[in-house]
């Protein structure tokens, strides 16, 4: 029975994995659909926990998000098996390619078919961002943290692991406040 656990772990992680272009972000809705929809694994709030740590963890989104839902499901080796099967595509096909795009390079189908790769990949990627969005409780203090994590970021180059610390610390005290607020 575990094995087939494992299995399906790698199975679905592979298929993620071989046919999602741009990165992690670009895969968050199919690990959601995936995970939550199709296989029952884990629920829409596991989704958003886990994209926010594997955000806050070195590494890539993609890989930390199969490691953290691989975890949640098989421990151990369920961690193993859908970090393996996420990573294995783009493994063999970067490998691939890389033999064969030096010698086409330069050929201007190439440059327009990464154009049109690069737009799509902005599409599903503002897809998670609405998505993510549509399920974050909204209140001030939440609006508040991701407007100043913005402006900070995108508008005074702040480095991003300075402000992953301070919108940790700022949710935490937004969360005691309101505690005391209940009582």
């Amino acid at each position: 029975m575990e094995r087939k656990k494992y299995l399906d772990l790698f199975l679905t992680f592979l298929k993620i994995g071989a046919f999602t272009f741009g990165g992690g972000y670009a895969m968050i809705p199919l690990i959601q659909r995936e995970t939550v929809d199709n296989h029952g694994w884990i629920n829409n709030d596991d989704v958003l926990e886990i994209v926010a740590i594997a955000e806050s963890t070195p590494g890539p989104v993609a890989i930390n998000s199969a490691t953290f839902v691989g975890h949640k499901i098989g421990g151990f080796w369920g961690a193993v098996s859908a970090t393996t099967g996420v990573v294995l595509p783009s493994f063999v096909i970067i490998y691939a390619i890389s033999f064969v795009l030096r010698q086409f390079e330069e050929l201007k189908v190439i440059q327009y078919a990464f154009s049109g790769i690069r737009a799509g990949v902005l599409a599903l990627i503002i897809q998670a961002l609405v998505s993510m969005y549509r399920q974050y409780p909204k209140d001030l203090p939440a609006y508040l943290i991701m407007a100043g994590a913005f402006a900070a970021v995108a508008l005074f180059d702040v480095n991003v692991l300075l402000v992953i610390v301070c919108c940790a610390l700022a949710g935490l005290l937004s969360a005691k406040l309101a505690e005391r607020r209940a009582l």
